[in-house]
């Protein structure tokens, strides 16, 4: 009996078994929905993944008619594409991402108050990181200033101010910090809608998952730049093993994925508050940022980048073993605001704002000079404006920085760049057979083309525009000199020099204060001094032995001396920045006169000598 029921008991089994996979083999059997997870990590995952079956799994499964098989594969294709170009600084792709993520995010999940405050605590200030502060708070101000929200709520309380270091009470620096990011948030924040909270959780994810982590809303800005990596321990000197005291002591030193800069007005503020959480963070950011355009592999054969973004900002972007640490740097460009009144607004900026002017139009060959982040770009894209409108512009850069067809779309302008494959000679000698007038070029960085630079402004072009690293004006002559004879151009020190002075014929010098302020400290021109005066000869005319040889002397001297040490130049400074106002100080040399006020029509020249008797009284200089 024992034995039967057993046997019963098995085939009941079997016959149960067989059912549930008959079930499951038919589909029949109802599937428990997956309760879902409100977790920032959790709800991270679920886009990532539905985002990726939306773009990649088959169409032809579905058993589509033609019309919405076409509708789904077109909005496919406009996903797609906006998922890689929202990672380059394209805007628009970036708010379309972001839109998809809010839809997403809203048919799977319960996006009411309380769900919302588990994932950030909103209804607990007290709780909420100074990140989360700082994001709550750039999002209000964006709904009202948009990309200028950042500049708004640091000029609001006045963040950019010099701050002493905890560390030494004598050392002041620029930096943002957690207890002023609290403070503010008191005072700004009150009750937040749920639709707020939604777009606020919605940045979060986007960020970690195509965005540029805690610079993402940041680099959107109008500022002049960001940074990150650039200060902190960098792994190599925190990795390996430590005591356990030793251990303990790094816990609380910054390391490198703690460091987030802002470059803003001129001024370098770290922003303390923020940190990337680990060094995987920052280097997916460093190794995303600068693939706008496919540049190429970053790699430790080839440990740097320079690369331009969407919306024409500059990136370059270090690795190890080329730096000790990743790092990366954004530099903006506010196209929208380059001209020369906007640039130049000091007491009696007339003064440099008429010269530059004139010395545009009168077809000047002008060096801009400068350190970094003092303005030199921006005051080339202004300069730009006064290039008459009938001349072909050739533009050649390291990258595209300079968009100046984005500011001035009805002209005449092509840029080339260096690439792996093209150098920067080879792009200057292609100019030749463009039709340009005019050439500008974006910075005169390397020694061949500092030397073709030299050659194309003597023969190739009306006049040349170009930038350069140099602090003073000799700097500027040594360096163009020097690099003609590297390249082999000329072999005689003095000859080079005087090619170089015989084409430069202006220079303006521009300068950033500690406190960020820019001006131009002088414009500068350089006057050859006359090569063409023939030596003594009155030992022809001396009748006896010694008095030959004592004026023969003579001419020897003058031989070395004008071999040796004579000046092929004299640096004249016609306007400098003194005391927070431009005075004119050396008029303009005749030669300079004639030559600008002949490239100008009958009414402007007029213009012009009123301008130098205005500015500089009737004094003429020969």
């Amino acid at each position: 009996m024992m034995f039967v029921l057993n046997g019963l008991l098995i085939v009941g089994i079997l016959i149960a078994i067989g059912v549930l996979l008959y079930l499951r083999m038919s589909r029949r059997l109802p599937e428990q929905p997956e309760m879902p997870i409100y977790t920032l990590e959790a709800m991270t995952a679920f886009v990532k993944e539905t985002l990726h079956e939306m773009t990649s799994s088959s169409l032809i499964d579905y058993g589509l008619s033609e019309e919405e098989y076409r509708r789904r594969k077109n909005k496919r294709a406009e996903l797609k594409k906006a998922l890689r170009g929202c990672t380059s600084g394209d805007l628009r792709d970036k708010a379309y991402v972001k839109q998809v993520i809010t839809d997403l995010l809203e048919q799977r999940y319960n996006l009411d108050d309380g769900n919302l405050n588990r994932l950030l605590p909103f209804d607990d200030p007290q709780m909420l990181t100074p990140q989360d502060q700082f994001d709550i708070l750039l999002y209000l101000y964006k709904k009202q200033h948009r990309l200028r929200a950042l500049d708004k709520l640091i000029q609001t309380y006045e963040m950019d101010r010099p701050k002493r270091s905890m560390e030494d009470e004598e050392i002041e620096s620029y930096r943002i910090t957690a207890d002023e990011i609290r403070d503010i948030f008191k005072l700004e924040v009150r009750k937040l809608s749920a639709e707020d909270k939604t777009q606020i959780v919605v940045q979060r994810i986007y960020q970690q998952y195509k965005g540029f982590s805690v610079i993402d809303e940041i680099r959107d800005m109008k500022i002049d730049g960001v940074s990150g990596g650039v200060s902190g321990i960098p792994p190599s000197m925190w990795e390996g093993e430590w005591s356990v005291e030793e251990e303990a002591q790094l816990r609380e030193v910054p390391r490198s994925h703690d460091s987030v800069w802002l470059f803003y007005k001129g001024k370098s503020i770290h922003l303390s508050f923020l940190s990337f959480g680990s060094e995987q963070e920052l280097r997916r950011v460093c190794q995303n940022v600068y693939k706008y355009n496919f540049p190429g592999q970053l790699s430790e054969a080839n440990g740097f980048k320079v690369n331009e973004m969407a919306d024409g900002s500059r990136v370059v972007v270090l690795r190890p073993r080329f730096s000790e640490s990743w790092a990366f740097f954004v530099r903006k460009f506010d196209v929208q605001n380059a001209t020369l009144e906007q640039l130049i607004q000091d007491d009696n900026a007339e003064l440099p704002l008429g010269l530059i002017r004139y010395l545009v139009l009168g077809e000047r060959i002008t060096a801009i000079t400068g350190a970094q982040g003092s303005g030199k770009t921006t005051l080339l894209m202004a300069m730009v404006r006064y290039i008459p409108a009938i001349l072909p512009i050739r533009v050649q850069e390291m990258n595209f920085e300079l968009q100046l067809r984005k500011i001035y779309r009805d002209r005449n302008i092509l840029s080339l760049r260096e690439t792996e494959t093209i150098s920067g000679q080879d792009g200057l000698d292609i100019q030749k057979k463009t039709d340009g007038s005019v050439n500008i070029l974006g910075e005169v960085a390397t020694d061949p083309v500092a030397a073709w630079m030299v050659q194309m402004a003597q023969v190739a072009s009306l006049f040349t525009l170009f930038t350069h690293h140099a602090k003073t004006f000799r700097d500027l002559v040594y360096s163009l000199r020097n690099s003609l004879l590297k390249t082999r151009v000329f072999t005689n020190e003095k000859v080079a020099e005087q090619q170089v002075v015989n084409v430069i014929n202006f220079d303006i010098h521009l300068r950033r204060d500690a406190d960020g302020h820019r001006y131009i400290e002088r414009i500068t021109e350089c006057v050859p001094v006359e090569q063409g005066t023939t030596y003594p000869d009155s030992f022809r005319h001396k009748t006896t032995a010694e008095e030959k040889m004592t004026a023969f002397l003579e001419t020897m001297l003058e031989y070395f001396r004008r071999t040796t040490d004579r000046p092929l130049y004299v640096a004249q400074n016609v306007i400098e920045y003194r005391d927070g106002r431009y005075v004119a100080v050396h008029p303009l040399s005749e030669r300079s006169r004639k030559e600008i006020a002949a490239c100008l029509a009958g009414p402007d020249q007029a213009v012009f000598e009123a301008f130098l008797a205005v500015q500089w009284g009737d004094d003429d200089e020969t």
